[in-house]
């Protein structure tokens, strides 16, 4: 038996990656070496579509979220794409280096690409930090494992009474209507209909 929930256990934050043209949440980030311009190593879906900036940028910003984010954020950068939704147009941020920076953070890190490493379900990026600040020392950042405990809560789904609403219980993606194809996938995460729960 293979119990992947295990994986929620390693120790990791959240963050908004953004790079020119777009920005997602990630929560695959690591330090790999120190010094100065110390390496730091992201990980992003190839299926989505700031893995494809992010191969035709030369740098990327990381936007450390805190536990107290606006749950927005979260929902804004983490469900939609850039292809449809602008992601920037209701969002506050700062322009540092050429690349935006959510003002709702703890603080940023900016780095340029040295390194892309493929595999088959993810591209890891990696970058020397030339650029970094903090704007909220006192404040706690967002674990993955503090967003999962509180994943309902966070991207809680209201809609007008009588719209039915299906929630993926593993990232939170909302497919909005009634009739549910049997054949759905998340376009998110990519688990299949039977993790969806309606509301």
């Amino acid at each position: 038996m293979k119990n992947m929930n295990i994986t929620r256990k390693i120790s990791q934050g959240m963050y908004v990656l953004t790079t020119q043209g777009g920005g997602c949440i990630v929560d695959a980030v690591s330090q790999v070496s120190g010094g100065d311009n110390p390496l730091i190593a992201v990980a992003v879906m190839k299926k989505n579509y700031t893995n494809e900036l992010l191969k035709k940028n030369d740098k990327f910003a990381l936007s450390v979220l805190g536990k107290e984010v606006n749950p927005v954020i979260i929902k804004t950068f983490g469900f939609n794409s850039m292809r449809d939704t602008n992601k920037f147009e209701n969002t506050e941020v700062t322009e540092v280096e050429k690349l935006n920076i959510i003002n709702d953070s703890l603080g940023y890190m900016i780095c340029e690409i040295i390194d892309r490493i493929d595999n088959e379900t993810h591209t890891l990026f990696i970058g020397k930090l030339i650029e970094a600040d903090v704007f909220k020392e006192e404040k706690e950042e967002m674990t993955y494992a503090y967003y999962q405990e509180h994943k309902e809560e966070l991207l809680k789904v209201t809609t007008e009474k009588g719209k039915t609403v299906w929630v993926c219980t593993v990232c939170g993606y909302v497919y909005y209507g009634e009739d549910f194809p049997k054949d759905f996938k998340c376009p998110v995460c990519g688990v299949d209909r039977t993790y969806f729960k309606r509301k």
